[in-house]
């Protein structure tokens, strides 16, 4: 919810250093990294065409489609509709521990359709576009799940791997549902990872989210002839943002609260008699979280009250804060070194030249797509986004990474992100992902100590006496949110 994110990964800043030239992959490792390197058309023409379906969360039928066709064709076994879920899946293979999940995103975000430019051109007859980059997401988790079940076929490797397909992660919490369904209680180890303008992995949090939808009922009447008749519906909204707004300086000021008026009526001479507000509220603590979300609740209640209209909410999306595992991140840190970054040929640099115009000044040298991020041992950062991968992290130990998909300097949720998206600069950062997920999942079937040890921190971490609630409650997956 990047308003996702996992573009938690994109918003810390580190130092950036280059590759050091002694790690090289050997043995299973560098015969993984050239398995890889050879199915790599086929991937890139997989991630192409999800960044051409663009399709919104839980409405994600072809892009998920694509990848169920990948897995199956490389021997896995597949569940549909998991959770409650039509594009929710999870695809299988092997039955020894350990348990390796890796987690595969493809949703796209509303009103940001784009071409393959390094200037704006809205492509005609669209209007969602991969702004987090969930297009190369999915399809390098897949890549990185196939790798890897060819050296667990051989015998190379011992243990399971599962892909977990997890739609609408912008804003509609899948995952959050998947969890709760009990899908990753068998699961030792989880891994992801995100787009973004640098390669890097993050020791940090991110922020708790609960997003709703307030609709007013009002009564309708002609605005100018027969105003007395009339409630309006509109009146209830602003009534409730005007309150909250107010209700911003007697908040943390971690607390972060987002909102779009989605319908406000249609025409000025006729009294509304149905309004919508869609709303976030956002902190580091997720009990924060529940408790500012309670307020805006009474806000809402309020308006209604004083503009004599009904009031109803609908909770849509809710996760919590990201749990990091120190002793995940450095195992692939390690990895993401034996990588590398993005080589950019001569044509990619002048793309991320052009783009770069667009975004402004005082931003990263080109060069840092090649470049590793140094590891920092802190568990303090706290990123300003939201993602569902959190609630995982709390079922199970889990760690990500984010790859230069994107120009060094390109925001998330940005038309310069949709770009780079669906052209060969994203496709490149998509390969040194799966790359870096399949060569950490090396370490983790053959080293069960790294395993252990992460589960000993994820335990020491949780604290004793944790029990998972869903900040969403226990409402069904709310399969119409982007309508």
């Amino acid at each position: 919810m990047r308003t996702s994110i996992f573009c938690w990964l994109l918003l810390i800043p580190f130092l950036a250093k280059a590759q050091t030239s002694s790690l090289l992959p050997k043995g299973l490792k560098k015969e993984i990294i050239q398995d890889l390197e050879t199915q790599t058309n086929q991937y890139n023409v997989a991630a192409k065409q999800i960044w051409n379906y663009a399709e919104v969360g839980y409405k994600e039928e072809k892009s998920a489609a694509i990848l169920i066709a990948l897995l199956k064709q490389n021997g896995f076994k597949i569940e549909q509709g998991v959770a409650g879920i039509p594009t929710a899946f999870v695809a299988s293979y092997g039955q020894d521990k350990p348990t390796i999940a890796i987690l595969a995103e493809y949703d796209a975000l509303p009103g940001l359709s784009q071409d393959t430019l390094p200037t704006k051109k809205v492509l005609t007859g669209k209007d969602a576009g991969h702004g987090c980059g969930h297009n190369l997401f999915g399809v390098a988790s897949t890549a990185a799940a196939i790798a890897i079940k060819k050296q667990l076929e051989t015998g190379q490797l011992k243990g399971s791997i599962k892909l977990f397909g997890c739609p609408a992660e912008e804003g509609g919490s899948g995952k959050v549902y998947m969890v709760r369904a009990g899908l990753f209680n068998a699961v030792d180890v989880a891994l992801h990872w995100h787009p973004g303008d640098q390669n890097a992995v993050r020791l940090g949090s991110s922020l708790a989210n609960i997003s709703a939808k307030f609709r007013f009922s009002g009564i309708s009447a002609h605005a100018a002839a027969a105003p007395e008749r009339g409630r309006s519906s509109l009146d209830g909204v602003e009534a409730m943002d005007m309150m909250v707004n107010m209700m911003r300086e007697h908040i943390p000021s971690s607390t972060r609260i987002h909102y779009i008026i989605t319908n406000g009526g249609k025409a000025p001479n006729v009294v509304p008699d149905f309004s919508e507000v869609y709303y976030y509220v956002r902190d580091k603590d997720r009990e924060v979280v529940r408790s500012v979300f309670d307020r805006v609740i009474n806000a809402a209640q309020g308006a209604a009250l004083g503009t004599g209209t009904q009031m109803e909410y609908e909770v849509l999306g809710g996760v919590y804060n990201l749990l990091p595992n120190k002793t995940l991140a450095k195992t692939m840190f390690q990895n993401l070194q034996l990588v590398g970054g993005v080589a950019y040929t001569a044509a990619d640099k002048l793309f991320a030249q052009q783009l770069q115009q667009s975004l402004g000044d005082n931003l990263p040298k080109i060069e840092q797509s090649a470049q590793i991020t140094e590891f920092s041992p802190s568990i303090d950062l706290i990123g300003s986004a939201s993602t569902d991968v959190a609630d995982v992290s709390w079922a199970v130990p889990t760690v990500g990474l984010s790859a230069a998909t994107w120009v060094p300097g390109t925001p998330a949720h940005s038309w310069q992100a949709v770009a780079a998206s669906g052209m060969d600069i994203g496709l490149k950062g998509m390969m040194v992902a799966a790359k870096t997920i399949a060569l950490t999942a090396v370490d983790l079937y053959k080293n069960k100590t790294i395993i252990q040890e992460a589960k000993a921190e994820f335990e020491k971490v949780k604290g004793p006496g944790f029990q998972y609630k869903p900040l969403l409650g226990d409402r069904k997956p709310a399969l119409n949110y982007r309508d």
